[in-house]
């Protein structure tokens, strides 16, 4: 008896949603609170009901949407209270990655973070707040890249996650023209190999704009 091999194709599909949505909810391409279907979120990314209600779940138990008692699916809608709270956890992990990251911040590293600016700088001139939030997460991930602290990483990610609608709004409010400050003084400090210098300066490129949003 020939047994039929072929993989089932669902765990993909639901993989490809997944990634998909997570990827559009961390850029900001969705605003806080906008509400999805599981219909909807089917067209668009051409699967069944059941792919679509998987990734969901995923991503409702990571933060990135909510689920009310209703069964309506919506990107989150932050308080203050809970921005300050992420605000202080980006904090947390991203000065601590960017401490570990920085005994191997070699100028490869550095070129290319610096590379990357220059891009976040061409999507502010632009008023692209997408391509802003895109190009910042790739700026700050090349240098916890190399923090080899991959647990760690992870929850950042998560951090970023649940924070990129209300980023969308935020960007929207402060209407930036120059490229972030807190940028250079990274990189300043990379390529000086000051510690004390790099944490303050990711402490302050990650709180100060959304503390601002938060007062």
């Amino acid at each position: 008896m020939l047994m039929n091999t072929r993989p089932d194709p669902a765990p993909a599909a639901h993989d490809r949603v997944y990634r998909g949505l997570r990827t559009r909810i961390m850029h900001g391409e969705m605003a806080p609170g906008q509400a999805l279907t599981l219909r909807g979120i089917g067209t668009e990314f051409g699967v069944s009901m059941t792919p679509a209600r998987e990734a969901v779940r995923r991503l409702v138990a990571e933060g990135a949407l909510t689920l009310s008692s209703s069964g309506r699916v919506s990107t989150p809608e932050l308080s203050n209270d809970r921005i300050e709270e992420l605000a202080a956890l980006r904090s947390l992990i991203e000065v601590e990655l960017a401490s570990r990251a920085l005994p191997r911040a070699h100028m490869a590293l550095i070129e290319r973070m610096t590379a990357i600016n220059g891009t976040v700088s061409e999507m502010i001139a632009k008023q692209d707040a997408v391509g802003y939030i895109r190009t910042n997460l790739e700026f700050h991930r090349a240098l916890y890249l190399r923090a080899q602290a991959p647990a760690m990483l992870a929850m950042a990610e998560t951090v970023w996650l649940q924070l990129g609608p209300t980023m969308r709004a935020l960007y929207g409010r402060l209407r930036q023209k120059e490229p972030p400050h807190n940028h250079r003084l990274i990189l300043s400090a990379l390529k000086a190999g000051d510690e004390p210098g790099l944490r303050l300066a990711v402490r302050s490129d990650v709180t100060q704009g959304l503390r601002m949003l938060a007062r």
